[in-house]
């Protein structure tokens, strides 16, 4: 099966995450490489996944493990070579896969030659292709701006006698949007990893591209208005409204220019990181809309530690969906830079895992699934000392930085480091995650494992799941409810989730009948009966109406 030619590919993708230091390492240096992925390649296909997405590989000083970029034209020769990425793109193909590759475009590693000139003089052909500014008088920084990895966002350096924006690490230096040539450059870039046949690319960190020329400080944010969905709540980047480093009007100018590059070149998609606590939802609506800009994006709503209880869930929907009638989100509930969501959530029961991914899987839009996520995998907890994440080092102990998500994919229970290396890897092989790897889970057809590959199977089976729209219906406080409808036949897909420990038994939203998730046993307990519809706790139900499949 080869990826056929379908411009609206992404709309309701599932797209497989694969933290590539992590996935499998092919040459035993204990570091996870394209050879690597590339022979895992037909798991992902196996559980139904539509494309994947592959974290940095680019040349880099791994400061920030890829995302700090030294050379964006080359593989790292940590991960193997160009060779090995054409073979992963080549069999992804063949198995029906689409490629998108992590873009880091708002900031560079200070070693990378743009940067190395840039600082060099004032007078360099690269002068002004990074944000630099004069100390004030008392040479102090420009102004307040706080970089997400603590404390300031500005940088001294000794050469120029001035200072440069880094919103990460001080070895992340911030490109300056606002010169054209940067653009253009960066452009050149991506439309060169087009050309070479990856069919996306997610883009790290989308509304920090341009900053307000002004410099002018960013106001205080009230305490009440605080929240720990980009930053964990120890870091003082959350105590300031982010209004002028980050998320400003002219990044739109760009991100058309960057949709019409992808749009020559037919098939291809953009998938947008939006880091922003307070206006997440609309920042993504407005980067999505249109059709001439980004294809879809994700904040952080479902990344952040709340729990989602039915009324959070309903909230967070609703919320998405009175913002974007013309956009298109896509929806993650874990990924390398957060906790992982069944320990994040209070789900690691049996079951629990499940009913989550149902619900993950029946929202309207696209989905990201994180590596070890269809293996429901805890949270690994990290022994300082063995702590690579320079996030978890500088905001410890209590942030523990985002390595617990990151440690290396269980494969095979009995194996030297569960299978990925038969080196030592470059973070610890959780124990707790032996009883959980793949060849365990292959041989249980109650396992997480074989419930993702049936709810996948179950969303492609229904087109309402894939691109339908959504309408949320009245069913009481504890429990999410929603109806999704196929545009083209009419035809409903019902769901209801039960996130509480309590069962519940209520009027039944649709007279519907039950659809089972095909497989060798009822994968949910929910059913209707005499118009009730009942559900234990942590369960899911859904319904399709009789003969037409629409609404009574």
């Amino acid at each position: 099966m080869n990826v056929s030619h379908d411009p609206d590919w992404w709309r309701g993708a599932v797209i497989y995450q694969v933290y590539l230091r992590s996935f499998q390492d092919s040459d035993g240096n204990g570091i996870g490489d394209l050879e690597g992925l590339r022979r895992r390649l037909p798991h992902i296909a196996d559980l139904g996944a539509d494309a994947v997405w592959i974290t940095p590989f680019f040349r880099s000083p791994m400061k920030d493990f890829g995302y700090d970029v030294s050379g964006y034209g080359d593989v790292d020769p940590m991960f193997g070579t160009m060779a090995d990425f054409d073979a992963v793109v080549a069999d992804a193909h063949r198995l029906g896969l689409r490629i998108v590759i992590d873009l880091v475009l708002s900031h560079t590693s200070d070693a990378h030659p743009w940067f190395v000139e840039s600082r060099g003089a004032r007078e360099s052909p690269r002068a002004d292709w990074y944000v630099w500014a004069e100390a004030k008088p008392d040479g102090t920084a420009p102004n307040n701006w706080l970089s997400i990895f603590g404390g300031p966002a500005w940088e001294w350096d000794t050469t120029r006698l001035q200072y440069y924006l880094h919103n990460f690490l001080a070895a992340q230096p911030d490109l300056n949007f606002h010169n054209p040539e940067v653009q253009d450059a960066l452009l050149a870039v991506a439309e060169a990893w087009l050309k070479r046949g990856v069919d996306g690319f997610r883009l790290d960190t989308v509304n920090f591209y341009f900053h307000d020329a002004a410099l002018t400080d960013n106001p205080p944010l009230p305490p009440e208005q605080r929240n720990a969905n980009t930053a964990p709540m120890e870091n003082p980047y959350n105590f300031q409204d982010h209004l002028h480093d980050k998320t400003q009007p002219e990044n739109l100018a760009f991100l058309r220019r960057l949709r019409a590059l992808c749009d020559r070149h037919g098939d291809r998609a953009l998938l947008g990181e939006v880091g922003e606590s307070q206006r997440g939802r609309e920042v993504m609506a407005a980067y999505t809309a249109g059709g001439d800009k980004l294809h879809m994006c994700y904040d952080f709503d479902f990344l952040a530690p709340d729990p989602p209880t039915p009324a959070r869930a309903r909230e967070v929907i609703e919320g998405v969906e009175a913002v974007s009638e013309t956009s298109w989100p896509c929806w993650a509930f874990s990924n390398h830079d957060t906790v992982r969501h069944v320990t994040r959530w209070g789900a690691e029961a049996p079951g629990r895992a499940a009913v989550l991914a149902a619900l993950l899987l029946s929202l309207r839009g696209s989905v990201c699934l994180y590596q070890g996520e269809e293996l429901a995998l805890p949270e690994a907890r990290i022994a300082f000392e063995d702590i690579r994440d320079p996030y978890g080092l500088r905001l410890w102990p209590k942030f523990r930085g985002r390595d617990g998500a990151r440690t290396p994919m269980p494969w095979e229970t009995d194996a030297p480091n569960a299978g990925f290396s038969e080196a030592a890897p470059w973070l610890p092989a959780p124990e707790a995650h032996r009883p959980l790897a793949v060849d365990r889970q292959e041989g249980d057809p109650a396992s997480p494992l074989h419930a993702y590959r049936r709810l996948l199977a179950f969303r492609r089976a229904h087109p309402a799941l894939i691109r339908g729209t959504l309408e949320m219906a009245e069913a009481g406080p504890d429990l999410l409810a929603f109806a999704r409808r196929d545009p083209a036949t009419g035809d409903a897909v019902f769901c209801a989730f039960n996130l509480t420990d309590a069962s519940h038994a209520g009027p039944a939203p649709w007279a519907a009948e039950t659809l089972e998730i095909p497989g060798p046993a009822p994968l949910f307990g929910g059913r209707v009966i005499d118009g009730s519809l009942r559900l234990g706790p942590w369960d899911a139900w859904f319904g399709m109406s009789p003969a037409t499949g629409d609404p009574a």
